[in-house]
């Protein structure tokens, strides 16, 4: 059996560069917030509160991107709902700021946001109670998502519904959202969502103090998440769930109750999810259904192929380098962008089917074959 799972996880992609990666990761947010707070406007090398901003969101798209590649590239589960799980860790941490409000909202009531004042509401949902405190808001950002996640899972992997299937059903998961969000009826803002924060733990969000906190705090649980996903998958459970990708029917006969590990990976990636998502709103400063979006989902899908998937760094380098990018063509050519979403995701599946990290491998592979070449002759 030890043999079976040794074949299995052979191929899978070394965990010794994730260590450097995590310090090069926080090193450079150590930088970037120091050129933020410590030199001024006027200095070449300083970094705007705008770019801190935009690169905190960055980041808490990299921890979406890590928590679908955790699901896709170590268990084969092709989700197309993941934004679903992003969306409700936002929405939750959307509920605590706007309950932070209180009377400095536009109508000043104490303890019902604008839109419920505007809607004539009289008193706070049920499910609007305790979101006011911090630790309660944390909490439902995580186990909401996670809830959701084992329900979906339990009851799909357990019929044994796989394949393009089952990304169908988590596509119309976050689409049924999308719609559900979108009435005023549901307590969440409507189409308009939630926004007009104004403080975080009693900390100013538009200081540049609190932003750059936010960035070191996505920085920091970004590489703790790396870390704990690189250990986890590199352990026994890791190997069984590689086993699972590729070969479940063989796994299930030698006595492996695969569903099991399929709903523990994919709850766990959706709690990430909601991590991210939580992590997200306080930086931009907005949630709305939009975030339900399948289109969103399917960018995800597009972030861990161009990085290259089953390798955890490579998805957090697809999300960098992918809205990095989208930032730069939508300020040139907006309506462009999703025609050069759609010829990028094209361009990968053709010529770069392992993604930039395989690239990487195999030019890496190629200059030692020639090494070894030259050598010999």
């Amino acid at each position: 059996m030890s043999k079976l799972l040794h074949w299995f996880s052979a191929g899978r992609t070394s965990g010794k560069y994730t260590l450097p990666f995590v310090i090069l990761l926080l090193g450079i947010t150590l930088l970037a917030s120091a050129a933020n707070l410590l030199l001024p406007e006027s200095s070449a090398l300083h970094v705007s509160t705008y770019s801190i901003t935009l690169l905190g969101k960055y980041l808490c798209y990299a921890m979406l991107a890590l928590a679908v590649d955790i699901i896709w590239g170590y268990c084969g589960i092709l989700s197309l709902g993941h934004g679903a799980f992003f969306a409700l860790g936002g929405y939750a941490m959307g509920m605590y700021l706007m309950r932070q409000i209180g009377d400095r909202g536009v109508y000043g009531h104490p303890t019902l946001p604008d839109f419920m004042v505007f809607l004539d509401w009289q008193e706070l949902p049920w499910f609007w109670l305790g979101m006011d405190q911090f630790w309660f808001a944390m909490i439902m950002a995580v186990l909401v998502p996670g809830l959701l996640a084992f329900v979906f899972g339990w009851l799909a992997f357990r019929s044994r519904v796989t394949g393009v299937y089952l990304s169908i059903m988590t596509q119309a998961l976050t689409y049924a959202l999308l719609l559900a969000f979108f009435r005023n009826e549901m307590g969440f803002g409507g189409n308009n969502g939630l926004t007009d924060f104004k403080e975080i733990l009693g900390f100013d969000l538009q200081s540049d103090a609190t932003r750059v906190s936010l960035f070191i705090i996505t920085a920091l649980l970004l590489a703790l998440v790396l870390l704990v996903s690189q250990r986890i998958l590199s352990s026994r459970l890791g190997k069984v769930t590689l086993a699972v990708r590729d070969a479940e029917a063989r796994t299930r006969f030698i006595g492996y109750r695969t569903e099991r590990y399929k709903v523990w990976l994919f709850v766990y990636s959706a709690v990430i999810a909601g991590v991210a998502g939580a992590l997200y709103v306080p930086q931009v400063g907005i949630i709305n259904p939009g975030e339900f979006s399948p289109i969103n989902s399917i960018e995800i899908v597009i972030w861990v192929a161009v990085g290259g998937r089953g390798t955890l760094i490579g998805a957090i380098i697809g999300a960098l380098l992918v809205n990095y990018a989208k930032t730069r063509f939508t300020a040139i050519m907006p309506d462009g962008w999703l025609f050069a979403l759609g010829a990028l995701f094209v361009l990968v599946t053709l010529f770069l089917p392992k993604g930039l990290i395989g690239l990487y491998g195999q030019l890496k592979s190629k200059r030692q074959t020639l090494s070894t070449q030259e050598a010999s002759s």
